[in-house]
């Protein structure tokens, strides 16, 4: 399958919770390989307290699926408590692949 959309997104951790953060993005792994429709996930860090998901879908049906699964339902329940600000989630179209 070719992905052809993907989703960005940016996330901020309050400086006592980048640990947490981490270590919850690192074990969303897991949650991510279970999704059909979810062709690639990447979790990275982009400073002390800020990270960053990358993941890509062959179809819109994949996309919404992973916007509505656990890993997205895991981040909202820490968003008020381990979250500097709301995760800033961009839909993309993926224009060229290796």
């Amino acid at each position: 399958m070719t992905a052809h959309l993907g989703l960005l997104a940016r996330i901020e951790a309050k400086p006592e919770h980048a640990d947490d953060v981490e270590q919850m993005l690192t074990q969303a792994v897991q949650l991510a390989r279970a999704e059909s429709g979810t062709l690639t996930w990447y979790a990275f860090k982009l400073g002390p307290a800020l990270f960053g998901v990358f993941d890509t879908f062959a179809d819109e049906e994949g996309r919404e699926a992973h916007l509505k699964g656990r890993i997205a339902a895991a981040l909202g329940e820490a968003a008020p408590t381990m979250l500097a600000t709301p995760p800033q989630i961009d839909r993309v179209d993926v224009l060229a692949v290796k």
